[in-house]
């Protein structure tokens, strides 16, 4: 009998509830500094599976357009910012690409609880990506697969300290 290999052709959709990881994130880690390494992150949640969308929903006014340039130079990615909470306008762009992709991996919390039973009803596999210390239990037994984020899939930084004025002092 021979192995043969098999080609996965699964397409797949990453969305992800910004405002979510990182307070989960900052809670694990003790630090406000700590962020997300999308890097590490995204092959290992794609595992050989094509990426057809990642979108990061964030609400507020301070969205780094760091953020935003990497993930479109990296994976076509967008910064999706919100006025209030990411979980309608995720929601609504989880039912909108169902019909569209074979997976959707959702990093969030039980708020999309509703979404994932919904989504899986038509057909959709649904994958959860969250910090396991922080997410609903429920939320991880409804998902067809959980990927727990450990501390491997994230990063410090250092802030800039604020010094002395640059440029030309005039008297």
């Amino acid at each position: 009998m021979t192995n043969k290999e098999v080609l996965i052709t699964q397409s797949v959709a990453i969305l992800c509830d910004g405002n979510n990881i990182e307070r989960s994130i900052h809670e694990q880690s003790k630090s406000t500094n700590t962020m997300v390494n999308f890097d590490t992150l995204i092959p290992k949640l794609l595992n050989g599976r094509g990426l057809n969308r990642l979108i990061y929903f964030r609400e507020g006014q301070n969205i780094s357009s760091k953020l935003a340039e990497r993930l479109h130079e990296m994976y076509y990615g967008s910064v999706v910012p919100c006025h209030k909470s990411a979980d309608i306008p995720l929601s609504i762009k989880a039912t909108q690409l169902s019909s569209k992709v074979d997976t959707i991996i959702i990093i969030g919390d039980s708020d999309y609880l509703d979404l994932v039973t919904h989504l899986k009803s038509e057909g959709v596999r649904i994958e959860i990506a969250a910090v396991q210390e922080t997410t609903a239990k429920a939320l991880i037994e409804e998902a067809d697969h959980f990927h727990p984020i450990t501390q491997e899939d994230w990063f410090s930084y250092t802030a800039p300290k604020s010094g002395p004025r640059r440029g030309r002092h005039f008297e």
